[in-house]
């Protein structure tokens, strides 16, 4: 029987922010005050393979968005001895401005994107300004001109991108949104990106304030802890928790270690 590969993940801060807590929840806040929001890409890669997950934003764009901007995820890739330039396989999880900016820093990559993302963010719900207002039609344009140039690979559910690393379709949060199952030494990793934002949200079974459909989201909750298969191997894609429960990269702080057992469990009380 052949063995499925394992990777190496990692989590790649690049930005941050200070909200108010009630930002985070579509229901009733359980917090008061204001509180941390954290900015991520995720790489995963062994001795034959390296994907990137998402692209992020730039300075500019965190500027204008009120975003404290820490290094751009090129940087970052560096930290870790990867050429940008080099990569072939990009996963655009969504295509949010925090998501799907910086595709030019990418010149060789193929785009990875669900159809009903595209659909979505070329269609008719884009007309209204409540929903259009995460996306950057910028970026949305720049993901149209790489599909002319042959450059987007659409996938339509579930798919399986390489031994060992799966795309699942999880809407909710945008119609399009797709989490990464990823096999580890530690064992299969779910990268949810938005279809949770914090722990708190699938544990208090309170979506992200930003949920296009409520239902699908609380259902993607469960869908994204099943798939993880626990809370321990379930990484959010804006908690801060996730830079306090995996070790650091020695040569770069914002960067984290999610191949590496957590410093302790992240499961709710």
């Amino acid at each position: 029987m052949t063995m499925v590969p394992e990777y190496e993940v990692y989590a790649i801060q690049y930005a941050r922010a200070i909200r108010p807590s009630s930002d985070y929840f579509l229901g009733t806040d359980p917090h008061e005050g204001p509180a941390p929001i954290f900015y991520y890409v995720w790489l995963i890669r062994n001795a034959n393979r390296c994907i990137l997950v998402d692209t992020g934003f730039d300075a500019q764009r965190a500027q204008a968005r009120g975003r404290e901007f820490q290094q751009c995820p090129t940087e970052g890739l560096r930290s870790l001895g990867v050429d940008p330039a080099e990569i072939d396989t990009v996963v655009i999880t969504h295509l949010h401005y925090d998501h799907a900016g910086n595709l030019n820093l990418f010149p060789n990559a193929r785009f990875v994107l669900q159809d009903e993302e595209m659909r979505f963010a070329t269609g008719r719900h884009m007309r209204h300004s409540l929903i259009q207002a995460p996306f950057e039609l910028s970026d949305v344009l720049d993901m149209v001109t790489h599909n002319y140039a042959g450059r987007v690979r659409f996938v339509d559910d579930a798919h399986d991108l390489a031994r060992g690393v799966r795309l699942h379709h999880v809407p909710g949060h945008s119609m399009g949104l797709q989490a990464v199952t990823v096999n580890t030494r530690r064992g299969r990793l779910c990268l949810a990106s938005d279809a949770a934002h914090f722990f708190d949200n699938i544990a208090l079974g309170n979506p992200f304030r930003i949920t296009t459909h409520v239902a699908q989201t609380l259902e993607g909750h469960d869908r994204v802890l099943e798939l993880a298969g626990g809370y321990d191997r379930l990484i959010p894609g804006h908690d801060p928790k996730v830079a306090e429960l995996y070790p650091a990269h020695p040569r770069n702080d914002l960067i984290f270690l999610l191949h590496e057992p957590p410093g302790h469990s992240p499961a709710p009380a």
